[in-house]
């Protein structure tokens, strides 16, 4: 990355008088790159965290006593708070500095991630894992709100192509190493490396984060609407727990009516914003007035819901189906990482020049490979191999690749720079409601035929029927991308409007 990335901060990203200057500001292009790979890692802790546990769960079941609750909780209790706390945690950015933000986040889940390690007890193991949560949301907000106010031109679309290649490689990391840091128990640690290696990563990201990562406030702004962070909070929590819980308890009522609330108090939330808008509210409303911003947060929302329906049933047809080992599970993970890699790469490298066309191209891709695994699974049934699937699965991830770094960056690109941190956190939740969703519907479209059994027969026709949902979500999302701009220059600092741009 230039150093002139960086050298025009103060032209978008004023300082408040409470909060001067740091006295260390990149300068060069060494120092660019190093602040950029600062907030990828933090990025890249928060997403290999979300899904580290999975491979590991036997052990820790063995280790600690751990039940189904407390094992289903070392998810949830994550994701929860991390849901729960984006938008807030975005909104902090705003006020009080994304860099601080970012580094009191990282303090919070490198603590965390020690407590973890050492937890002996189911108990302090789930507390650890929430407090986590808390840290993240702290955390993550400020990554693509740091590198949207301080990056610009074709260094800012490199910056988010990277970004979207961090995101495609984490996603499959995750399990891989999760399953190989057990396997290979070091120290007699068993599972415990999982979390004990986020410690020195983070303090590496606490050194160098203070010392690289520009600092970035908004103008003026002075405190944080406390009703509407309550408020928010409260809706999301009665909107994800049950879509969280419901399918492994079979939907209760109680479900249903948590839900119920969670529309009440998000209508609640709105009404609140519209009266606070002008007077520092929680989310600036004139973020929807542009389809810019809302088409990309409506496109986003489809790509964390398919993602969520699509890698736990893949999962269950890889080893329920077809009868695969967890290692050999795991290489297909692999499989679809490296096509996501490649996509991403070709997303950065393309420096933003073919705009929404770049995406769209992506999701076109992965929606023919879905179809093309879709007739492949049918037709091949207990008999399908891994190499035999090889090319749609890569080309799946492939087209998934080149989605997640350009949407993020164009949907992103006329938010004024003062509003960063609270689009960045609901960007983040939207993905996160996303994923919450696709997992919801997993009960219709996955476990209603399956009947929670392990039968490969109906594991597999349930995954087939699967691929189809996928493929018309994934058509979906090429459809909201139409929102996006088509040419490459549709960008604003932090004093243009939010009006709609083609």
């Amino acid at each position: 990355m230039s150093s002139s990335a960086l050298d025009n901060e103060p032209q978008h990203t004023a300082k408040t008088p409470n909060h001067p200057a740091p006295p260390h500001h990149p300068k060069t292009a060494m120092a660019a790159r190093i602040a950029l790979l600062v907030v990828l890692v933090a990025e890249l802790m928060d997403i290999l965290d979300q899904s580290v546990v999975l491979t590991a769960l036997p052990a820790i079941q063995e280790s600690t006593g751990a039940g189904p609750a407390a094992s289903q909780w070392l998810t949830t209790g994550y994701s929860l708070p991390v849901a729960v706390g984006l938008i807030t945690g975005g909104r902090l950015g705003d006020l009080y500095g994304r860099r601080r933000m970012l580094l009191i986040g990282t303090v919070v889940f490198t603590t965390a991630s020690l407590l973890c390690g050492l937890a002996a007890g189911p108990g302090l193991l789930v507390a650890a894992r929430a407090l986590q949560g808390v840290g993240v949301a702290l955390m993550i907000p400020q990554v693509l709100a740091t590198l949207h106010v301080t990056f610009s031109g074709e260094d800012r679309a490199k910056a988010f192509g990277l970004y979207g290649a961090v995101l495609s490689l984490a996603n499959v990391l995750g399990p891989v190493l999760g399953g190989l840091l057990t396997e290979a128990d070091l120290f007699g640690l068993s599972w415990r490396p999982i979390f004990l290696v986020n410690v020195p990563v983070g303090l590496a990201v606490l050194i160098l984060g203070r010392r690289f990562v520009p600092e970035s406030t908004v103008q003026g702004a002075d405190r944080l609407d406390l009703t509407g962070m309550l408020l928010s909070a409260l809706a999301i929590v009665l909107v994800v727990f049950p879509l969280s819980e419901g399918h492994l308890r079979h939907w209760p009522w109680w479900c249903f009516a948590l839900l119920a609330a969670g529309l009440l108090a998000c209508a609640v939330f709105l009404r609140h914003q519209r009266r606070k808008q002008g007077d520092a509210p929680l989310v600036p409303l004139s973020l929807f007035r542009g389809r810019q911003f809302s088409g990309g947060m409506a496109a986003q929302l489809v790509h964390g819901l398919l993602c969520g329906l699509f890698f736990m049933t893949w999962t269950l047809y890889l080893q329920r189906g077809l009868g695969m080992s967890p290692l050999h599970a795991a290489l297909a993970f692999v499989l679809l990482s490296l096509g996501e890699l490649a996509g991403a790469t070709i997303a950065a490298k393309s420096g933003g020049r073919f705009a929404r066309r770049l995406p769209q191209t992506g999701a076109l891709i992965a929606s023919a490979a879905m179809a093309a695994y879709g007739f492949q699974a049918a037709a091949g049934r207990a008999d399908l191999t891994l190499m035999a699937m090889t090319a749609p699965v890569v080309l799946i991830g492939f087209g998934l690749g080149m989605v997640s770094g350009p949407l993020a960056d164009m949907s992103l690109a006329r938010v004024p720079h003062e509003a960063a941190g609270a689009a960045s956190g609901l960007f983040n939740t939207a993905i996160h409601l996303g994923i919450a969703l696709g997992t919801a519907l997993t009960a219709l479209v996955f476990f209603a035929t399956t009947g929670g059994t392990h039968d490969p027969a109906l594991n597999r026709d349930a995954f087939i029927t699967v691929l189809w949902w996928v493929g018309g979500f994934l058509v979906l999302m090429w459809a909201l991308m139409f929102c996006l701009p088509r040419r490459a220059n549709s960008r604003v600092g932090s004093t243009a409007s939010h009006g709609p741009v083609d």
